[in-house]
């Protein structure tokens, strides 16, 4: 059994031979796919990085083939529409045929198990509304930001140049400016592919790239430089990213053009990986006013940072740091763990970071009891795809939401899971020229136009049936979610909710370790 792919060839070629000799040359074609069948068997047996070809030669390579297509049998073939991960079916197909201007509705019902734990639903009022013909905006800037920007509910969520393909990131960039929404870059700098229109929210990471020194520091200059062109309107400083919290960005080297190297100033060819911390900052403090440096920089543009929230104390203290200099970022991003990424370690992706739910409630919870929620607007971003999904997260706390890899479905990414290969099937996440040439840029960036705005509206919607006037009137106590096969219970029942300035006078038990640990001067772990 191990060799019979290998003696089959054989006997094959041979007959082939054989017959060749009897008959004429019109069997040479046997002998040319057998023998060719033949070198590789014994090249099997001789190679030795392949254990199972050389123990199974030829036949081994099925093995191969059959991992190298298991995505897309398992899509298309094994999957009812609610499974599959990171997105089931029903998602998947919502935001395809959102893209494509299709009405997106299903007969007899759902699939769901709606008893089972878990489970979350919205509460309809018998007082529903029609939605309103506005669409809903959020004025993003505190009392520093001298040039607010009113974000939409839905944008799209940080992916850098380098981790999409030019087309890919021209075509979000010129479906944000068709939907008047923003466009995240990413870590990965500002280019030519992001400036096609749409509204742009640079985002710097550990890296710098695009504002970096010749030793990989921050250039405040350089910065400054480009935050003023017009198509930026808001900065994010990027502290942890949801799907690798606590490690740098991985861009393979493979993906690591000439063009990509000159945007972030690395070597080509050569797999950039950015730092796990900050230069500029190493306390609380510390990077509260540099978030206040950035925005003089800036001149004046909406200012946050970006996080997947982890040792809550060390939140706390970044609250107490703004409360002690009277300075306060004008956004925060929450990254859930559950956040999607090019490339990262299974370890991370799997076991690092707070869930989006917990980390959002945790962030504005903690805003709330430091009395610094109205100064500050919350983003959410980790699986962000449908209507439904908004509304969950601004019922947990968030003014509004990005998406990353929905916005990649719209653009044509079929969840193939190559991202870290450089070999996308359909040119979103390659660098590869003749791969990425696949993807139609005018027709993908009208894609995307609509799979937001046919989103929001969505979202609109379902406020509307909540019998609510609109995205601000959301709350815990609308969200409900199943905690066992019988009972069920509000998020506001859930999760208590600090009334403001509560942990500046009589902290709760729940927050009152965490609170004493918070320290505006260190990010010191916590004591044992």
């Amino acid at each position: 059994m191990r060799f019979s792919g290998l003696a089959l060839s054989v006997i094959f070629t041979a007959l082939g031979v054989l017959l060749s000799l009897t008959f004429g040359p019109g069997w040479i074609a046997l002998v040319a796919v057998f023998g060719a069948l033949t070198g590789l068997g014994v090249f099997d047996l001789l190679q030795r990085r392949h254990s199972i070809l050389r123990n199974y030669p030829i036949l081994g390579h099925g093995r191969f083939l059959l991992e190298a297509i298991r995505p897309e049998l398992q899509q298309y073939f094994i999957e009812r529409n609610t499974d599959g991960t990171p997105y089931d079916r029903d998602t998947r197909t919502a935001i395809y045929e959102r893209a494509k201007g299709i009405k997106d509705e299903e007969a007899f019902g759902t699939e769901r198990d709606v008893g089972e734990p878990g489970y979350e639903w919205l509460l309809h009022s018998l007082n529903s509304q029609d939605p309103p013909d506005e669409i809903p905006r959020v004025r993003v800037g505190g009392p520093d930001c001298t040039q607010p920007y009113e974000m939409a509910l839905l944008n799209v969520s940080a992916m850098s140049f380098g981790a999409l393909s030019a087309a890919a990131i021209t075509a979000l960039n010129r479906g944000a400016a068709k939907g008047g929404f923003a466009h995240d870059t990413g870590e990965g700098g500002l280019t030519d592919h992001h400036l096609q229109g749409g509204d742009v929210i640079w985002e710097l990471g550990t890296g710098y790239f695009g504002a970096r020194t010749a030793d990989g520091g921050f250039d405040p200059d350089l910065f400054a430089d480009k935050a003023a062109q017009s198509a930026v309107k808001c900065v994010e400083l990027k502290l942890s990213q949801g799907a690798k919290p606590g490690i740098g960005g991985v861009l393979p080297g493979a993906k690591v053009t000439a063009e990509i190297a000159r945007a972030r100033a690395v070597p080509a060819g050569q797999t950039c990986v950015s730092p796990p911390g900050h230069r500029v900052f190493s306390t609380p403090r510390e990077l509260v006013l540099f978030i206040a440096r950035m925005r003089e920089l800036a001149g004046g543009k909406p200012t946050g940072f970006k996080l997947c929230v982890g040792l809550r104390h060390e939140f706390l203290a970044v609250c107490k740091a703004m409360v002690a200099e009277g300075v306060t970022p004008d956004f925060i991003v929450v990254d859930g763990a559950e956040g999607g990424t090019g490339a990262a370690p299974a370890e991370y992706a799997d076991h690092v970071g707070f869930p989006l739910t917990e980390g959002l409630m945790t962030v504005h919870n903690a805003l709330v009891g430091t009395g610094l929620r109205d100064r500050i607007r919350i983003g959410a971003s980790g699986k962000v795809a449908t209507g439904s999904d908004i509304v969950k997260r601004l019922a947990q706390g968030a003014d509004y939401t990005n998406a990353a890899r929905a916005m990649m479905m719209a653009v044509g990414c079929i969840q193939s899971q190559r991202c870290h290969t450089n070999q996308c099937p359909v040119g979103v996440a390659t660098q590869d020229p003749a791969r990425s040439r696949a993807l139609d840029v005018a027709d993908k960036s009208e894609r995307v136009h609509r799979y937001q705005r046919a989103t929001v509206a969505e979202a609109q919607r379902l406020i509307a049936s909540m019998g609510l006037p609109g995205p601000t009137a959301v709350g815990p106590h609308q969200l409900m979610r199943r905690v066992d096969h019988i009972r069920a219970a509000s998020y506001a029942e859930l999760y208590r909710w600090l009334e403001p300035g509560e942990l500046l006078t009589d902290p709760p038990e729940a927050w009152a370790s965490d609170w004493s640990r918070a320290d505006p001067d260190t990010f010191a772990p916590l004591r044992r």
